[in-house]
């Protein structure tokens, strides 16, 4: 029995030292993972960054199509003049 709780209890300290390192990378105090802190709050820029560049986007995509929607009503209105000089230059008398 000795041998099977030294070798369980060699078991649990390995994992804790394992459990001990990962937290130590994922709080930004060493290793691979980097600070999260950092990745996060750059994250957070991109993706206001990002929401700033659609936002601003959209506004532009809604003034080109209601430039377009103006031009369009601008030339209806000018079709209709040019039909109507039309209809009396071409009255027969």
């Amino acid at each position: 029995m000795k041998d099977e709780e030294k070798s369980y209890g060699q078991i649990k300290k390995d994992q804790m030292g394992r459990e001990s390192e990962l937290y130590s990378q994922m709080s930004g105090k060493g290793g691979e993972y980097g600070d999260l802190e950092t990745f996060e709050a750059d994250s957070a820029i991109r993706r206001n960054e990002l929401l700033f560049k659609i936002n601003t986007d959209m506004e532009d995509a809604r003034n080109a199509l209601k430039q377009a929607e103006q031009l369009c009503e601008r030339l209806r209105k000018r079709v209709a003049e040019l039909e109507g000089m039309y209809r009396i230059l071409t009255k027969k008398k």
